[in-house]
């Protein structure tokens, strides 16, 4: 276990700085756009992570409060539907506490393997899940999974595969980018194999600008951490009070918008390089787009999919959808 651990420290150093790299010249182009733009995959830093895991407690965001109940009450049929001796294979694990339930629920689960891009959680998640569950064999992989170089570091096997991808991560990508990339989930698939997917539900407006928008102003924090991690990593000198937090239900586009708004005039650097903002310009952080039911079902059937279940709650405010590859 040392020597897989050291491996995959310096695996996750490796990947780290490249990370870096491309987080700046992310950066940097999204600054010189007309719509300035940052890619919301950077507000999950360590701090941008802690912060994250208040907003999923707070009463505002139902998101994760109703996946949750969701998967309480139906573990046993997804179970079921899954199969026995699969593989379970988790994009953005994070801190892999979705899966460990839905593992130890599973018939013989052949082994789980989690894609993301921090060592140190997704070691810390293997050692709890393997106390839990020691017949498992659990293998991290180190990668941005929206990068095909990821999946290629991910171990072969014949038995049935099936994609994790809870938390309506689905909703940060724009319906091009949802496309392709669960295209890219269909085509590392093969015949038979699975997709078990969460996804946030188009409803009323003011709900959904509440969870965006809570009341304890803990996602104001978590939209401006990342100007304060472009400081730090980038040598930035944003003043994060002179930005405040929006967010917005877009009906048209069904998702909702958060922006960082600048409240005045201002000159800001990053790595070097100036970029000046007008009052009342916005950097837009985040999508979170929302779907109907026939929206998922039919973005799961041009991707190579088959829904085959769908499991949502009295509100019908989530759902999360089984389908198999054609």
């Amino acid at each position: 276990m040392a020597v897989q651990n050291s491996v995959l420290t310096e695996q996750g150093a490796a990947v780290q700085c490249g990370y870096l790299q491309e987080f700046e010249a992310d950066v940097l182009a999204g600054l010189t756009r007309q719509q300035k733009t940052l890619p919301c995959k950077y507000l999950y830093d360590e701090a941008g992570s802690k912060l994250f895991e208040e907003i999923c407690e707070l009463e505002d965001y139902y998101l994760t409060r109703t996946e949750a109940n969701i998967f309480c009450e139906s573990l046993p049929e997804m179970a079921d539907l899954l199969g026995e001796s699969v593989v379970l294979v988790e994009p953005g694990a994070g801190n892999c506490e979705k899966a460990e339930p839905l593992l130890a629920c599973m018939e013989s689960p052949q082994a789980y393997y989690p894609l993301d891009i921090s060592p140190e959680i997704l070691l810390t998640a293997q050692q709890r899940i393997q106390a839990r569950l020691p017949g498992l064999e659990v293998a991290p992989v180190i990668g941005d999974f929206t990068a095909p170089e990821a999946w290629a570091d991910l171990p072969e096997t014949t038995h049935k595969n099936v994609i994790f991808f809870p938390g309506s991560t689905i909703g940060n990508f724009t319906p091009e980018q949802a496309t392709a990339l669960l295209r890219q989930f269909s085509q590392f698939l093969k015949a038979g194999d699975g997709l078990l997917l969460g996804a946030d539900l188009v409803k009323d407006s003011v709900v959904l600008e509440r969870a965006y928008h809570d009341s304890e102003h803990v996602t104001e924090l978590f939209n401006k951490n990342l100007l304060s991690r472009i400081n730090c990593e980038l040598n930035g000198n944003f003043d994060t009070s002179a930005f405040a937090h929006r967010a917005f239900y877009h009906a048209h586009r069904q998702r909702v918008e958060m922006h960082l708004v600048s409240l005045k005039d201002q000159t800001v650097a990053v790595a070097g390089r100036d970029f000046e903002f007008r009052e009342g310009e916005t950097i837009h952080t985040e999508n979170s787009h929302k779907y109907t039911l026939p929206g998922l079902k039919a973005l799961l059937q041009k991707t190579g999919f088959s829904p085959k279940h769908y499991w949502t709650d009295n509100k019908q405010h989530y759902a999360i959808y089984y389908a198999e590859v054609l």
